[in-house]
C-alpha cells in the first residue's frame, strides 16, 4: 500500500489549518478503477439469463423473503403435549434475481449448478402457553446475508459469473475475473445445512466459513472463522465429538493441501488440533464420521481438479475408474502416517447415517450410489436427460451381487442411492461391504436420533426419493419416508443372496415432496425412537407447503399434525430441530 502525506512540520501545520491531513490511498484507487473498468469488460462481454425451469420443477424456484414472522393458526390434528419447545428449521438454495444463471460470452458457456443458489433459512418455532399449555406455532424465513449476497444485493444484478459448470475456457475466464473483481473465485452460498455449537447457531455450505446465525430472528451475524484460526472453507456436516464436546471438521480445497482437519473447542473460540491426512487429489469430502476415538474420511473418486480445467475437462468430476478409500484416523491424529487406509469399491457417497466402533471394527452406514449427482453433466450433453436416466428405478433392472447395474443403458439408475455398511477391521485390514436396503426405493439424507452419534444405533431414517416423479422432472423428489430397523433383517425372499434389514415406509399423497426431515427426541423418553420425524412437504397439485409430525413408533400412520404455512416452501436441503426455551 503507497500512501502519500505531507511530511515537512511546518508545511503540514499550516495545511490543517485549513483542512484535515490529505491522504491518498494511490492501491486503492487503482483498484476501484480496475474493478470498474472489469465491470465494464462482463457487462459487454458476457451475457447472462435465467436457466429454464419446466413446470415438474416449479417448487425449486425461490421464494420472496417475509417482511415479518407469521402466527400460524391452520394445525390439522394435534401437535403432543410433550413435544419440545424450540425451532424446526431448514437450509435450501433460493437464487436471487429470478433463479440460477447461465451465462454465454466468446469464451463459451458456463452455468451455476442446481446446488447453487444463495442460502435461505426456512423456520417453524414451536412454544407453548405457559399458563394453558396451549401450542403457538410462527414461520419465519431469510436469506442468509453473506458478504458476497450483500455484495449483489447492493448491485442489484447478477454480478459473479458463474464457474463450476461448462466449457473450461469460460470456467477459467470466470475465476479469473470473479477473482480480480472480488477477490475471491465464487460466491458464500450458505445453503446446504444449519448447525449449532457452544449455543451459537451457524449456516454452512462447504465453500466457504460459516456464517453465525441469530436462531430467534434468523438474521445473520457475521463470519464464523474461529477467531482467525480457521482459513479455508468448511464441511457442511461437522461432527460433535464424543466426550470432551469438540467440534470436528474438514476443509476442502482446490489447491494443496487439499484437505485440513480440524478440531474447534467446546466453546467455539479455538482451534485445539489441526492437520493435513495427505491426499493426493482434491475429493470433495460432504460429510465425515466420528466414532469413540477415530475420524472417519472418505476418499471418493470425486475430485476437484484445477488441471483437468486446464487441459479441456470439467472442474468436478466423478471417475469411476479411480480408487476409492475410507481413512480411520485418531481424532488428534499427527500427520497422514497416523491414517489407517481401507480400500473399498468405488462410489459416490455424500451422506452418513452413523460410524461407531464394534470390537475391533469400525462401522460405516452411509447412503451409496454409483455415480455422483453433483456437479451434473458436462457442457453439451442434455443435462434433464442426463438427470432423468440416472433417476430411474432400478428393481426391474438387473444387477450383479456388487451393486453394479446391469441395464439395456449403463447411465440407468446410476443416481439409485442405497444404504450401504462397510465394516473396517483395524487389526487385519480386512474390508466387508454390504447393501443394507434393496432395490424397492432409493433413498438418500439420512438422520438418526441424536444422542445416538457415535455409538451403535438400532434405527434410523432416510428421505425416499420417488424415481418416476424425479426421472420425469429431471430433479430429485422425495415422497416419502423410511425408517431402518438395522437388527431386524427384511422378511421378504431376497433373489441375489444379500441379508438386508427392514425398512418401514411413510409414503406422501400423490405428487407430495418433502425436504429437510429432522428427528425430534420425545421429552423423558427412554427408548431410541420414542419421538417423532418432523418435515417440510409440498404439495405440487395444490401448491400449498406444510409441515408434517409424525410419530417415529407409529411410523406408517398418519401424521399426528399438519401444520399449513403460510407460504410456498422450496425443496432444499438439510434441517434440524433445535430445542430452545420459549
Amino acid at each position: 500500500m503507497y500512501v502519500f502525506i505531507i511530511k515537512q512540520p511546518v508545511l503540514r501545520d499550516q495545511v490543517q489549518q485549513v483542512r484535515p491531513p490529505m491522504h491518498v490511498d494511490v492501491s486503492r484507487t487503482i483498484k476501484k478503477a480496475s474493478v470498474k473498468i472489469l465491470d465494464a469488460f462482463v457487462d459487454s462481454v458476457f451475457e447472462f439469463a435465467d436457466q429454464p425451469l419446466l413446470p415438474s420443477q416449479n417448487n425449486f424456484s425461490p421464494v420472496e423473503e417475509l417482511k415479518e414472522a407469521v402466527l400460524i393458526t391452520d394445525i390439522e390434528g394435534k401437535i403432543p403435549n410433550n413435544f419440545r419447545e424450540g425451532v424446526y428449521i431448514r437450509n435450501g438454495p433460493n437464487p436471487l434475481f429470478g433463479g440460477l444463471k447461465v451465462t454465454k460470452s466468446v469464451f463459451g458457456r458456463s452455468s451455476h449448478a442446481w446446488v447453487e443458489g444463495e442460502g435461505m433459512l426456512h423456520a417453524v418455532y414451536f412454544s407453548k402457553d405457559s399458563d394453558h399449555g396451549n401450542w403457538k406455532v410462527v414461520y419465519n424465513n431469510s436469506h442468509v446475508q453473506t458478504e458476497t449476497f450483500k455484495l449483489e444485493k447492493q448491485r442489484n444484478k447478477p454480478s459473479f459469473l458463474p464457474a463450476l459448470e461448462g466449457d473450461s475456457l469460460a470456467i477459467l475466464s470466470a475465476y479469473l475475473l470473479n477473482l480480480l473483481r472480488f477477490g475471491m473465485v465464487n460466491k458464500y452460498i450458505s445453503n446446504t445445512n444449519i448447525f449449532k455449537h457452544s449455543g451459537k447457531y451457524y449456516s454452512v455450505a462447504e465453500n466457504a466459513v460459516p456464517q453465525e446465525i441469530d436462531i430467534c430472528t434468523l438474521k445473520t451475524l457475521g463470519n464464523w472463522d474461529v477467531n482467525g484460526a480457521w482459513k479455508r472453507p468448511f464441511t457442511s456436516h461437522p461432527k460433535r465429538a464424543p466426550g470432551t464436546g469438540e467440534l470436528v471438521t474438514i476443509g476442502v480445497d482446490a489447491v494443496k493441501p487439499f484437505h485440513v482437519v480440524g478440531v474447534i473447542s467446546a466453546d467455539g473460540d479455538r482451534l485445539v488440533h489441526e492437520v493435513d491426512p495427505g491426499l493426493n487429489r482434491s475429493t470433495i469430502i460432504h460429510e465425515l464420521g466420528v466414532t469413540q476415538r477415530y475420524i472417519v474420511i472418505m476418499d471418493f473418486p470425486l475430485t476437484i481438479d484445477l488441471k483437468r480445467v486446464v487441459r479441456g475437462g470439467p472442474l468436478i468430476k466423478y471417475n469411476k475408474e479411480e480408487y476409492a478409500r475410507i481413512g480411520i484416523m485418531p481424532r488428534y491424529g499427527t500427520n497422514s502416517d497416523s491414517i489407517k487406509w481401507f480400500d473399498v469399491e468405488p462410489n459416490s457417497t455424500f451422506h452418513i447415517l452413523n460410524s461407531f466402533e464394534d470390537g475391533d471394527d469400525v462401522v460405516l452406514w452411509a447412503c451409496r450410489a454409483l455415480d455422483s449427482i453433483i456437479p451434473g453433466p458436462d457442457m453439451g450433453l442434455n443435462k434433464f436427460e442426463w438427470f432423468s436416466r440416472r433417476f430411474k428405478p432400478i428393481n426391474s433392472v438387473d444387477h450383479d451381487l456388487d451393486g453394479t447395474i446391469n441395464s439395456t443403458s449403463a447411465e440407468d439408475g446410476l443416481l439409485f442411492t442405497r444404504c450401504y455398511e462397510w465394516r473396517l477391521h483395524m487389526q487385519t485390514g480386512e474390508v466387508r461391504e454390504r447393501n443394507l436396503t434393496g432395490t424397492e426405493f432409493s433413498m438418500d439424507f439420512p438422520i438418526i436420533n441424536g444422542n445416538f452419534t457415535r455409538v451403535k444405533n438400532r434405527y434410523g431414517y432416510t428421505q425416499v426419493v420417488d424415481s418416476i416423479a424425479s426421472s420425469t422432472s429431471g430433479m430429485m423428489k422425495f415422497g416419502g419416508l423410511a425408517k431402518l430397523h438395522f437388527e431386524e433383517p427384511e422378511r421378504k425372499v431376497q433373489t441375489d443372496d444379500q441379508e438386508l434389514i427392514k425398512a418401514e415406509y411413510h409414503m406422501f399423497e400423490d405428487n407430495t415432496f418433502c425436504s429437510g426431515a429432522a428427528f425430534v427426541p420425545k421429552e423423558g423418553g427412554f427408548e431410541e425412537d420414542d419421538g417423532w420425524i418432523i418435515t417440510f412437504v409440498h404439495n405440487e397439485d395444490t401448491n400449498i407447503s406444510k409441515v408434517y409430525i409424525i410419530d417415529a413408533k407409529k411410523f406408517s400412520c398418519e401424521p399426528v399434525a399438519k401444520i399449513t404455512l403460510p407460504c410456498r416452501v422450496p425443496y432444499g436441503f438439510h434441517g434440524d430441530f433445535m430445542p430452545i426455551s420459549s
